[in-house]
């Protein structure tokens, strides 16, 4: 039923538009539906009940080509073509009319189009959307169909609201896509000249500017140029005149503006300051002939016009610039070693320059000779070095620090510590950067060579502390033995003027005696922290130092090495024990052979077995078992995230990068288990961990493992939780020995023997 919007939708309001009607069928008819091709169509008239339909059927019959809608399957598509239309000039008399190029989009989603102007400098009309988007209906008697795809195409002449455009070119996906319609798309047709922009065009050109455009593009320099700067060494000697010296100089040429900058290079105790200037950065001039005149080095000059009175005179540029100073400036070609610069009648003679100019000077000049000139002998001044203050001794109160600082000034200011060093050896997360050593006490009363002490080194200040590990039933108590402090070496004046010497990390390793607070310890152990710290930092401790230990060894046992051998090589297994090999080693290395070197020594020829107590396929069985249990199923979108994550395509990404997007993926995990599963995962060279790896780590489906019994994932799986077999209790003989490599040395000199007597 049909009804009119404007009556209400009652019985006696409404209407059948079919009434009246005999003849239901289609009127067939031919049609042109390309030039010179006619067809057999239906044309199908506005239905006056719903949308408005397609001007001819498809050619396909319904349910071989599957039903899309256009919104969807058109989706952004559009068709560009390029026309104009001609506007008549009624107030112009040298054009009677002027032609407007535009742009015409068909967007195929709907059938709309729209025309749009670009915009043209002064051209005193409004352009930009001369039509706003909309589907055209074709001018009257044809009104009641609309534009379509095949009324658009080069050549043709449409009219759009009385306005009649001339389409002469399409673009690329235009032609395309027509040519693949079955639409046959001509070549472009040339654009009629514009007889009113021609006329402004010659008009322009007749014009002479004011002011011309001398500008010098200097972009394209600075961007290809920027940062580089070609560094040259040379002197000034101004020893001729009173007080003079050799000035030490560098001189730094910016290739992106070839401005020159110099600067004093000043030796330490020289008298000037660190950060002297000698000539800032400007470009230099080679002639220098006075300081110029406001505007003497302007882009244009000025010609005074005269008039009859003040006001009437003025200023106009010189087109031919006469008169106009042209100044010389150093650019990089003038730059030489050896050569010599005027800098504003001081001569700066260059004698070598850096690498990076070296390497430009060879690729752009060919140039090999960079030998450096030599600079000539400067006579040393003799420098006075000031008294050293000496300070009243110290009076017992506060530290030797504060004393001092009292003494110096009167302000009452707190010593100042070393703070470059406090930030380097500083906590870091659980880097605690103290070492802890085990200490026995050596006394004459036998309970007090029992106590235990831990005495800790901080390693941010040097500072050192005990504290006391009492026993069961001992008489003591677990306490602060020692607060924090530094502590200095016996055998030193204390009410002295010098502050003393403590000690220090050289002073402190496992069989070393200190001395705090008259109380006298013996190191005898120290934890694994500190043992691999010294190890990782060797430079510092040679005591850790197993390059070192073992050329120490090696010296002494190069005499003795077949007795040495025959006395502790082992029979039935291929270790030997801690406390054998260190008695020998004791014996024969005598009192220079310390407990740390002989624990280095173990823990690099460590003979200890460990098994972990949970492998990759036992972490892997708990995680399984953990992700079942809460029911969590997003390996789809994690591995999603990794690829997304993963700009370079390498297949890795940081540990910190895959622990980020698991917990962005809500993964239900323990954070030890997680840690821990970062750990048995694969990684590259670089230690970045394989993401593939740990997608078939946690899918179920690829290699399937039995639950496994929950357990304690906070205790059982904590890193401290795996105690592991003390390294050094057995010692792998076989390695041991290979690294001393003294029976290669025996055989050698054995064979050079033999070939003296032959």
């Amino acid at each position: 039923m049909a009804r009119c919007p404007g009556l209400p939708f009652l019985p006696g309001f409404t209407f059948n538009p079919l009434i009246g009607k005999t003849k239901f069928n289609m009127d067939p008819q031919f049609d042109f539906i390309e030039k010179g091709v006619t067809a057999l169509v239906e044309k199908v008239k506005p239905n006056m009940m719903g949308p408005l339909s397609d001007r001819y059927p498809s050619l396909y019959p319904r349910g071989e080509v599957p039903e899309i809608p256009t919104w969807i399957g058109y989706d952004k598509q559009i068709l560009r073509f390029y026309a104009f239309f001609r506007e008549t000039l009624q107030e112009f008399r040298a054009a009677p009319f002027q032609i407007r190029k535009v742009v015409i989009y068909l967007f195929l989603e709907d059938g709309t189009i729209q025309v749009t102007e670009p915009k043209i400098d002064n051209s005193g009309i409004s352009q930009g959307t001369l039509l706003a988007r909309g589907r055209v209906r074709f001018p009257a008697p044809m009104d009641a169909n609309f534009y379509d795809i095949i009324d658009l195409n080069i050549g043709n002449e449409v009219e759009f609201y009385g306005r009649v455009y001339k389409i002469t070119d399409c673009d690329r996906f235009t032609r395309n896509f027509l040519n693949r319609c079955g639409i046959t798309v001509p070549d472009p047709i040339s654009i009629p000249d514009d007889p009113y922009y021609k006329d402004r065009a010659r008009m322009s050109e007749a014009m002479f500017p004011k002011k011309p455009n001398r500008k010098t593009d200097t972009l394209g320099k600075f961007l290809k140029n920027d940062r580089k700067v070609l560094r040259f060494y040379g002197f000034w000697d101004d020893r001729e005149t009173q007080y003079g010296y050799l000035h030490h100089l560098e001189i730094h040429y910016y290739l992106a503006d070839d401005t020159i900058d110099i600067k004093e290079v000043v030796v330490d105790n020289g008298g000037n300051s660190s950060s002297f200037v000698f000539i800032r950065r400007a470009k230099l001039v080679k002639t220098y002939k006075g300081l110029p005149g406001i505007g003497a080095h302007a882009e244009d000059t000025l010609l005074n016009v005269l008039g009859n009175d003040i006001k009437s005179m003025r200023n106009v540029v010189d087109n031919l610039c006469c008169g106009k100073e042209y100044v010389e400036y150093y650019k990089e070609q003038d730059l030489t070693i050896g050569g010599v610069l005027n800098c504003y009648g001081r001569k700066v003679v260059l004698t070598d320059c850096d690498p990076f100019t070296k390497e430009y000077y060879r690729i752009k000049y060919g140039l090999d000779a960079f030998t450096p000139i030599p600079k000539p002998e400067e006579e040393n001044m003799a420098v006075v070095s000031p008294a050293k203050r000496e300070l009243p001794p110290w009076n017992g109160y506060g530290t030797h620090e504060d004393s001092a600082q009292n003494c110096i000034t009167v302000d009452l200011k707190p010593p100042r510590g070393d703070f470059p060093k406090f930030l380097k050896y500083d906590k870091q997360g659980f880097d605690s950067r103290v070492l802890r050593f085990e200490a026995r006490m050596i006394s004459k009363v036998p309970d007090n060579c029992s106590r235990i002490f831990v005495i800790s080194y901080f390693l941010n200040n040097d500072t050192i502390s005990v504290f006391e590990l009492a026993r069961n039933n001992s008489g003591f108590k677990s306490s602060s033995f020692f607060k924090r402090a530094e502590i200095p070496l016996p055998g030193q004046a204390v009410f002295s003027s010098k502050p003393p010497e403590c000690y220090r990390i050289q002073h402190i390793f496992v069989g070393a005696t200190m001395i705090i607070n008259n109380f006298e310890f013996v190191l005898i152990d120290a934890d694994d922290y500190a043992l691999r710290y010294m190890e990782l930092n060797c430079q510092q401790f040679p005591k850790s130092n197993i390059k070192l230990i073992m050329d120490k060894v090696r010296k002494v046992l190069r005499p003795i090495y077949k007795d040495f051998v025959a006395e502790n090589i082992p029979t039935e297994s291929s270790v030997i024990t801690y406390q054998k090999l260190r008695e020998k080693l004791c014996r024969v290395m005598g009192k220079d052979f310390t407990e740390q070197e002989m624990i280095t020594i173990a823990r690099a020829y460590s003979g200890n077995c460990v098994k972990e107590r949970y492998d990759r396929e036992a972490i892997r069985a708990i995680t399984l078992t953990e992700l079942k249990r809460f029911l969590w199923d997003d390996i789809e979108r994690l591995s999603e995230y990794f690829i997304h994550f993963d700009m370079n395509k390498t297949g890795t990404l940081t540990r910190k990068e895959v622990y980020t997007l698991l917990k962005a993926c809500r993964l239900p995990l323990d954070v030890v288990l997680v840690n821990r599963i970062l750990d048995v995962i694969r990684t590259d060279e670089k230690g970045n961990l394989i993401y593939n790896d740990l997608i078939h780590f946690l899918n179920r489906d690829t290699c399937p493992l039995t639950d496994v019994i929950p357990i304690n994932i906070k205790y059982d799986l904590y890193w401290s939780s795996e105690k592991d077999i003390q390294a050094g209790k057995l010692i792998n003989w076989c390695e041991f020995n290979k690294e001393l490599n003294l029976e290669q040395e025996i055989i050698d000199a054995a064979g050079q023997m033999l070939h003296k007597h032959h």
